[in-house]
């Protein structure tokens, strides 16, 4: 029989693993063994380098989708504060802040299904100046974007984009429906079209199966994404998944550990939901996890960035580039 540590060693030899494949090893493995080999995983195609980002909610709230674990939907009664477009200036100066803190990029993710008309264009404007500041790359989350949209927001100096698929094809039904999860993957396509490094993963704990958590993973794989973060939800009051109980720190790690064997050059990033982690994800920085948003999320705490420096110091991770095999950053 196979163990995950032979895995291991044929997936770093070139080995994919594919849609259709018995991953029912990943599923039963010990932890401990399938963590162990995620990490050789890791450290073989990530190095010591841990990827680094923060965003900010340009605009909260007033989003007409009707997403079951969003804080941001009209839909729900969860009480956040809401507002239009931040001042660019406030964004610029968060912006600073964040890359003299050390972190890897910046990102502007804003409420609703799409970013429009003036806002979008004073958005691209906030962009250009954030390109003659900042030295750190630039990440955007607007939604639904068209073509064209792509092309201009390329051109403002941006590289990545953000547009998470969430969880399964048969599955993401059950948590939206005003829009698809065709709608989701269109835009992704159309994101690296336009040049986009393109990150996009999802939320695990909304009441989804291991079967839809490992095919998020492939359609993640197929689509060749780069930065896969993976959030635990952390179930908001006024939200239908209000009352989900919290996934085990073991579930947490399984998944990560899962989506490095299926994604194995890729930045498995951690997101929302790290406290339920041991030592605050310290554990799953060694076993598969290659990244992190670091800093407040858009609506639960996160990690701060002093925390994280400290995090990776005591591990002998870096966020610098030269500590990763290619010398870059994804």
């Amino acid at each position: 029989m196979e163990t995950v540590a032979a895995l291991a060693e044929e997936i770093i030899k070139g080995r994919r693993l594919k849609r259709g494949e018995d991953f029912q090893l990943l599923l039963t493995a010990p932890l401990e063994e399938l963590m162990a080999s995620a990490g050789a995983i890791q450290k073989h195609f990530c190095g010591k380098h841990v990827d680094l980002c923060t965003i900010i909610n340009g605009r909260s709230g007033k989003c007409g989708e009707d997403c079951k674990y969003c804080a941001q939907s009209l839909r729900h009664k969860t009480g956040i504060k809401q507002y239009d477009s931040l001042p660019a200036e406030e964004i610029v100066q968060n912006a600073l802040a964040n890359e003299k803190a050390g972190v890897n990029r910046f990102s502007i993710v804003t409420s609703g299904r799409a970013l429009v008309g003036k806002e979008f264009q004073d958005t691209l404007a906030v962009y250009r100046k954030l390109r003659e500041v900042l030295s750190i790359d630039l990440c955007a989350s607007h939604g639904i974007l068209t073509r064209e949209q792509f092309k201009e927001l390329r051109a403002t100096g941006v590289t990545s984009y953000h547009h998470n698929i969430e969880t399964s094809r048969r599955f993401f039904p059950e948590i939206c429906t005003t829009h698809t999860y065709d709608d989701r993957i269109n835009t992704i396509k159309l994101a690296q079209e336009a040049g986009f490094n393109v990150c996009s993963g999802g939320i695990i704990g909304m009441g989804e199966n291991w079967e839809d958590r490992l095919d998020m993973a492939v359609s993640l794989a197929e689509l060749n994404i780069e930065s896969i973060p993976i959030n635990a939800l952390m179930p908001i009051p006024g939200t239908p998944l209000e009352n989900r109980p919290l996934l085990a720190a073991e579930d947490i790690l399984r998944t990560v550990a899962m989506f490095r064997f299926i994604n194995p050059t890729a930045n498995i990033r951690l997101a929302a939901g790290r406290k339920l982690l041991p030592e605050n994800g310290a554990t799953a920085f060694l076993s598969g996890a290659s990244a992190s948003i670091t800093g407040n999320m858009l609506t639960t705490s996160g990690t701060t960035i002093k925390e994280d420096m400290a995090i990776l110091k005591k591990l002998g991770l870096s966020n610098r580039a030269e500590n990763s095999p290619t010398g870059s950053d994804n």
